[in-house]
């Protein structure tokens, strides 16, 4: 049962777009956020990730 417990697990990352940034659609610091989170998330064993991004 741990096993499956283990495999379950959910590594959840969390972007936010700052007011401040004015460029449309998708900006490049919420594209900078999942890429330094995803690196770091991988780098220290996460794994099952997943992105929830705040506009």
């Amino acid at each position: 049962m741990k096993k499956q417990a283990e495999k379950d697990k959910l590594t959840a990352l969390y972007e936010r777009l700052s007011h401040d940034d004015e460029r449309a659609g998708e900006s490049v610091s919420i594209e900078n956020q999942k890429r330094i989170l995803e690196d770091y998330a991988r780098k220290n064993g996460f794994s099952n990730i997943r992105h929830f991004t705040d506009m």
